[in-house]
């Protein structure tokens, strides 16, 4: 069963890693072309904090090593971005409100995750456990 909780945390780290590398850094100028559109303000170093964040809040839930701090990152992440981003009650387009409506509802989710891992810490296989 230890083996569950690495897995989970493998899963979940994954998108924030993935687009912290390849979104926020590998494609920089589109993301923030887009996060501008949408009102962020600095959109370009926005972009590259943001991708700190997620980048190393991915990192630490990944390893297990100071995963507290690492899933608020992710959530201190996740909540804005739905809010700013993802803004479905404001399009006007179905089907696009549906495909911002998932999104928002995805970034929450994930943010309910992070609170888990936050308050349950890592798990049995973790550098973290290994510390205690």
């Amino acid at each position: 069963m230890k083996y569950v909780v690495l897995v989970g945390r493998i899963l979940y780290s994954l998108i924030f890693i993935s687009i912290g590398v390849f979104g926020h850094f590998g494609n920089h100028s589109a993301m923030a072309q887009y996060a501008a559109s949408q009102g962020v303000p600095l959109a370009g170093a926005t972009v590259y904090l943001t991708g700190l964040m997620i980048i190393s809040g991915g990192l630490s839930v990944l390893l297990g090593y100071k995963v507290k701090i690492g899933a608020a990152l992710l959530f201190l992440f996740l909540v804005p971005v739905a809010f700013m981003m993802h803004n479905f009650w404001a399009i006007s387009d179905p089907q696009m409100a549906m495909i911002q409506q998932s999104m928002f509802m995805k970034n929450l989710s994930l943010a309910g995750a992070a609170l888990l891992i936050f308050y349950f810490g890592a798990g049995p296989l973790s550098l973290d456990k290994g510390r205690e």
